[in-house]
């Protein structure tokens, strides 16, 4: 079933109404679907590069809006919510998520995750529904999700315009991994710097 959908997300990138596709599967993809939309972005710069800026707009705005309806499914819907972390096998992590914070810790390492979750291969919805069943910020969850949803899409956009084929072969091989690297960099350097300033 994953192939299939992969393939069909695929095939929308090409579609007319492409932009349009891309808004939908951002917005689903934050809250229970399982491809990301990177899978659309990619081709979709190929395919007009000068529309980078705008279709990292596009992702970025409605993985945001899926991100916070994913939110509110962990808020009001908890059964529901646990249901679709199960299916990614996250509900001893999530468990163990709300006792830590119940027990007053936990909180910066969820920030961090949160972060990671959004700016990594991670499952993204599964972090925005957990959000929603702690009763997490939402202000913050919402800064959170601004920042590193569109970090991710601005640089798949961005390096994928530069770069075309060799930025796409790429993030066939290596791409887990070295968004993973860089994510952790990143939250090693905001953190030092946070407690520099504090």
């Amino acid at each position: 079933m994953y192939k299939k959908l992969y393939l069909k997300s695929l095939e929308l990138a090409a579609h007319k109404s492409a932009e349009t596709y891309l808004a939908i599967i951002s917005f689903i993809e934050s809250s229970f679907f399982p491809i990301p939309p990177d899978v659309m972005i990619v081709p979709m710069v190929m395919a007009k590069k000068e529309k980078f800026v705008r279709i990292f707009l596009n992702a970025t705005i409605f993985s945001v809006l899926g991100g916070i309806a994913g939110y509110f499914i962990g808020y009001i819907f908890s059964d529901l919510a646990m249901y679709v972390v199960e299916i990614y096998n996250y509900e001893d992590k999530v468990e163990n998520l709300i006792t830590n914070l119940t027990a007053g810790s936990g909180i910066y390492i969820w920030l961090a995750t949160l972060f990671l979750a959004g700016f990594t291969p991670l499952p993204f919805k599964v972090f925005t529904i957990t959000s929603g069943l702690i009763g997490f910020n939402i202000l913050i969850f919402v800064f959170i999700c601004l920042i590193s949803r569109g970090l991710r899409f601005f640089l798949v956009s961005f390096l994928t315009y530069k770069f075309g084929e060799y930025f796409v072969s790429f993030i066939e091989k290596k791409g887990a991994l070295w968004s993973t690297i860089f994510g952790f960099i990143i939250i090693i350097l905001s953190l030092s710097i946070y407690f520099l300033i504090k």
